[in-house]
């Protein structure tokens, strides 16, 4: 009746052995490690620069204890602080040999001192949160008015130029805020602007009314339209940012979206503010330039002579140098999409651009006067142009459509889109909200939580020990089960640890004992009721499992909600509660049951459950045995006929 199967056992060790393995990372602490990242938005760091890392360590006789690289930073590990602090001098020394140009980050961090085998594994801690490690926070509002207003500006002169090619004539096209008011000398021409608009600005809703002797149609973009103008917006900026913040060095930044038009920023151990408001605030700008194919250029490319007259020398991610012109044709205004696609001929991967009217113009004017030259899109950070790519014009290119290809990877591809797509912000943002962390508050903030979480787990543990004798230690067990789980399943996710996830955590330990506390006393009303124990244990997990499965589902839901509509630290808090949620209905039930099982389930005659005292209904005494229930003749006998009252005497009364 109360026996697990094979199969059950193995998978209660199987979730134990992974669980201990993934928690175990979390217990070896922070060690002092350097890490270097790209400085720039046209460097990629790769394993070239790992082996560059490697060697400028090995030339200052610095041997570090892990070095790796994640696919975006080289980080390397160290004993102790002094030989950080020699490791970053050497780095920095060999990667930037112009500090006022970086070209790379080299930033102090922390790395888990947890061994190689088990990062072999991927079993990595949680990172910590702000509020648990220190460092900076920011809110930033996006001005969402002034992206509508770009995108306004944007199609009006889309609308000039679709109705020249049609030879429609207008009085003038002028933007008034986010509205584009286009007027017409008569009514046939209004008419057939109106086809123009309906077939090829879907985005915008008109309306016409007279002027005077003339007629003005007025159009606006729509809601739906609007809203997804400003989603992109948010979105890019994200984008940009996570760019940029790759210049601190920050191992784990938190940025998210709140609401409909702010960003929060988080940076843990970061502790200079206005390092990371410079960061946060710099622009990025794109040109686009005809590269000077002269003899004198190609001599000055190989650093044989000067740069000719009325030219600049650029260097590409290759670092080779590029002469191109100073006169600018495009800007990055211009572009209004970049991504990453193959070419229909050759099937070789390529960048596909999009430019509003004005830019797809001056492009086709361009293209179409310098067949078979080179022409270089320039992005420009802190006042410093690099090549981001410089390929041949093959044809005449109209219709606001451009196509960069020519052996070009499609990892190369996506990197060039993206740099184009999130070289400058899409709408302005100001800073609302700055807070900063001490890396001391942030250790206490640690050491108080862990307090907490260790006291409830320990005080809970005493009680039910106490009152549940040894059903209580099983729960006690099951509960730390229950957190290894926890831990366990956070640390597999990456999750960032904060103080409302700590006190989700503490939570979650009362919560899940609760379960544990309806399968006892279920237990014990069945031997109140004169079930034998094997059967009291078999219909307490049974019976209690439904009101056990119904709790947890009402406050999962309640934890799926706060997870969907909250944000920042709700969220955190949510991510846990669930977790918990989850990671106590296998303990409480699953694992605690096979405790019982193997303690209880091979002895045939069990007479007697250590569960605590158990008390007889209606006033009956409890049944012998400190803390154990015995089932004997005497509990079971019927009680003795109660005597009956003595009769009251007859009152005589006088006639």
């Amino acid at each position: 009746m109360n026996r697990y199967a094979l199969w059950k056992y193995i998978v209660i060790a199987i979730v134990l052995a992974v669980s201990a393995l993934f928690t175990l990372p979390n217990f070896f602490g922070e060690a002092p490690a350097v890490q270097v990242s790209s400085g720039k938005a046209t460097i990629k760091v790769d394993t070239t620069t790992q082996v560059r890392v490697e060697q400028a360590l090995k030339a200052a006789n610095i041997t570090p204890d892990v070095m790796s690289f994640d696919g975006n930073s080289v980080k390397a590990r160290f004993k102790d602080t002094d030989t950080q602090l020699r490791a970053k001098d050497a780095i920095q020394k060999a990667l930037v040999p112009d500090a006022s140009d970086p070209s790379y980050v080299v930033a102090l961090n922390l790395l888990s001192r947890s061994p190689s085998w088990l990062s072999a594994l991927r079993a990595f801690p949680m990172y910590l949160g702000l509020d648990l490690r220190g460092g900076v926070h920011f809110m930033l509002q996006v001005d969402m008015q002034a992206a509508l207003t770009k995108k306004a500006e944007s199609l009006s002169g889309d609308i000039r130029g679709a109705l020249r090619e049609k030879n429609i004539r207008h009085s003038g096209i002028n933007r008034n805020g986010q509205s584009i008011e286009i007027k017409f000398r008569d009514s046939a021409t209004l008419d057939a602007a109106k086809r123009v608009m309906q077939d090829q600005f879907a985005d915008l809703q008109a309306v016409d009314a007279p002027d005077g002797t003339e007629y003005k149609m007025t159009a606006t973009i729509k809601p739906e339209a609007a809203r997804k103008v400003q989603e992109q917006a948010l979105k890019q900026n994200i984008t940009t940012l996570h760019n940029r913040i790759n210049e601190l060095g920050v191992a784990e930044p938190v940025i998210q979206q709140q609401g409909l038009d702010r960003i929060i920023v988080q940076l843990p151990g970061v502790q200079d503010t206005a390092k990371a408001k410079d960061i946060l605030g710099r622009t990025a700008t794109l040109e686009v330039r005809l590269v000077d194919e002269s003899t004198e250029a190609q001599s000055a490319e190989r650093g044989q002579g000067p740069v000719p007259f009325g030219a600049e020398r650029y260097f590409d991610r290759n670092q080779q140098a590029v002469i191109v012109k100073k006169q600018v044709l495009l800007t990055g205004e211009n572009l209004t999409d970049a991504q990453p696609g193959f070419d229909n001929q050759t099937q070789e991967a390529a960048v596909h651009l999009s430019l509003d009217a004005k830019g797809s113009r001056i492009f086709k004017d361009v293209t179409r006067e310098n067949v078979g030259k080179r022409m270089a899109i320039l992005l420009f950070e802190k006042g410093k142009g690099e090549v981001v790519t410089a390929p041949v014009i093959r044809t005449e290119i109209a219709g606001g459509r451009v196509q960069i290809s020519g052996r070009m990877t499609t990892t190369e591809a996506n990197d060039t889109s993206l740099l184009l797509r999130a070289g400058s912000l899409a709408a302005p943002m100001e800073i609302v909200e700055e807070r900063t962390i001490g890396p001391t508050l942030g250790a206490e903030n640690i050491e108080k939580g862990f307090k907490s979480v260790t006291y409830g787990f320990l005080v809970i543990c005493a009680f039910m020990c106490i009152y549940y004798m040894v059903f209580g230690m099983f729960s006690s067990l099951a509960l730390g089960v229950n957190l290894l789980m926890l831990v366990a399943v956070l640390s597999m996710l990456q999750a960032t640890l904060t103080l409302p996830g700590m006190a989700a955590m503490a939570l979650a330990l009362g919560m899940a004992i609760d379960s544990n506390v309806l399968i006892n006393e279920r237990v014990r009303e069945e031997l109140r009721n004169g079930a034998s124990p094997q059967a009291a244990i078999h219909a307490g997990y049974d019976r209690a499992w439904a009101t056990i499965l119904d709790s947890n589902i009402t406050t999962l839901i309640a934890g799926v909600a706060l997870l969907a509509f909250g944000s920042g630290a709700v969220r955190g808090f949510a991510v846990v509660h669930c977790v918990g949620i989850l990671t106590s209905m296998f303990s409480a039930v699953f694992f605690s049951r096979g405790l019982v099982n193997l303690w209880y389930g091979s002895k045939k005659k069990l007479k007697t459950v250590s569960i605590g005292t158990v008390w007889k209904p209606e006033g009956g005494l409890a049944s012998p045995g400190a803390g154990s229930m015995v089932l004997n003749e005497e509990a079971a006998a019927p009680e003795a006929p109660a005597a009956k009252p003595a009769a009251k005497p007859a009152v005589k009364t006088k006639k």
